[in-house]
């Protein structure tokens, strides 16, 4: 297996574990709860967690086809249970191995193009781009670099959102802190 790939999973997979354990502290009804109107809940974080790795991983590298509704995974209150997150979060992980683990040292060179809903693309301030573009493009191997720290970085917010929820010493993250 290329290292990098060994790399991205393995840290990917330590941040899933203290997304599931934060999970568990939780009932449905605080997962959906958003601390301010600004903020996303912990769901809502779940549901973007899935949609970029998907996006990135199994449709931009894995070559199939690109499903994804970016702005419902900010926008939806509700309607999914704690095990349903999990079970969609570990989904979208299997198949994100399955591409990964395909891939040869070569392939990390390789550009991918990465699709985006028209909506989503000028909600992301592409204003930039020439009209009617609705792609970027990207090397493997920074690929795997950004979608790994996002993951890493949402799994934190996850976190902390848990422990304000729940007032928990719990160490969430295996680490003591």
């Amino acid at each position: 297996m290329v290292e990098l790939i060994k790399d991205v999973m393995e840290d990917m997979n330590k941040q899933l574990d203290r997304i599931e354990r934060s999970l568990h502290l939780l009932n449905d009804e605080l997962i959906w709860r958003r601390l301010k109107d600004s903020m996303n809940s912990i769901g809502n974080i779940c549901l973007h967690l899935a949609g970029n790795e998907y996006q990135n991983f199994v449709s931009a590298i894995g070559g199939r086809p690109f499903i994804r509704e970016r702005s419902r995974e900010f926008t939806t209150d509700g309607g999914l249970s704690k095990e349903e997150l999990i079970g969609l979060l570990r989904r979208t992980r299997s198949e994100s191995e399955r591409v990964l683990l395909a891939l040869v040292q070569e392939d990390l060179s390789r550009e991918v193009t990465i699709r985006y809903e028209p909506e989503d693309w000028r909600r992301m301030h592409r204003s930039d781009s020439p009209v009617g573009e609705t792609c970027d493009t990207r090397v493997i191997g920074r690929l795997l670099v950004q979608v790994c720290a996002h993951y890493g970085y949402h799994a934190g917010q996850i976190v902390v959102l848990t422990k304000m929820l729940r007032d928990t010493n719990e160490h969430l993250t295996g680490q003591y802190h």
